[in-house]
């Protein structure tokens, strides 16, 4: 099972934060983003590749810190992918740099594909067994618990056995507070079908959309996120990052 790792957004929001150094690589109780993602995700695809990919213009960033991190964790695999891009009027999209990883490492494998900036309380591991239980797409689903943030992400239903139903990308009138994150499984069998969607020229940004796309031809689950999931987006969400995580890295 192979992690891929989004990680070629400009985050302009967050300038002039983010004008040279990128989201993932910011601090958030004393660690980079993506530390805390790859922890949250080390029981899901243990002593398997790690493709991160990004743009022209943070490659070097993410080269600098993959040496020290495999140095300080004895080595392991990770792979940093350059989608060329080098701004928002050029980049690829999720979904496309989703398939350029695809294409430029030649996966043949079952997926799992993780936004860069997600912060999660509590270990993923969870999510792995599910996933290969039903073989099947899966999506990460966290209750936001107010209608309002809903229209910022997606709305969902489901049936008993939680397999989607519904999926709009910002929705207008949400019904749920349950949302879909950018944490999804993929399995092998799938990967055409990503490949399909791209090729047909449909939207390649924003990974949600593939879902929607995706759940009327093949079964598609959810997956709830246990604890507590952030999305970082500016300066005054990563400042409540910090507030709400350094005390939970004490802990732990």
């Amino acid at each position: 099972m192979k992690l891929i790792v989004l990680a070629a957004g400009y985050a302009t929001r967050l300038y002039p934060l983010t004008m040279d150094q990128p989201k993932p690589l910011l601090l958030v109780a004393q660690k980079p983003i993506l530390e805390h993602v790859l922890e949250s995700l080390k029981a899901v695809t243990a002593n398997d590749e790690i493709y991160i990919v990004t743009n022209a213009k943070f490659a070097g960033h993410f080269e600098r810190w993959a040496e020290g991190y495999r140095k300080r964790h004895a080595g392991g695999s990770i792979i940093i992918i350059n989608d060329q891009s080098t701004d928002d009027s050029n980049k690829l999209g999720a979904i496309g740099d989703i398939n350029l990883v695809l294409n430029e490492a030649k996966i043949d494998d079952d997926i799992v594909v993780v936004a860069g900036d997600n912060l999660f309380s509590e270990s993923l591991e969870g999510f792995s067994d599910f996933c290969r239980e039903h073989n099947a797409p899966v999506l990460a689903v966290y209750d936001v618990g107010n209608l309002e943030e809903i229209k910022k992400y997606n709305a969902i239903e489901t049936d008993e056995t939680g397999r989607i139903t519904f999926f709009e990308e910002k929705p207008a009138h949400p019904k749920s507070t349950l949302t879909g994150i950018a944490l999804y499984y993929y399995p092998k069998s799938t990967l055409p079908l990503i490949r399909q969607y791209v090729a047909e020229g449909n939207n390649p940004d924003q990974p949600g959309r593939l879902v929607q796309w995706l759940y009327p031809r093949t079964p598609f689950y959810v997956w709830r996120v246990p604890g507590i999931w952030y999305d970082v987006g500016s300066r005054e969400t990563l400042e409540e990052a910090n507030r709400i995580f350094a005390p939970l890295t004490i802990r732990n």
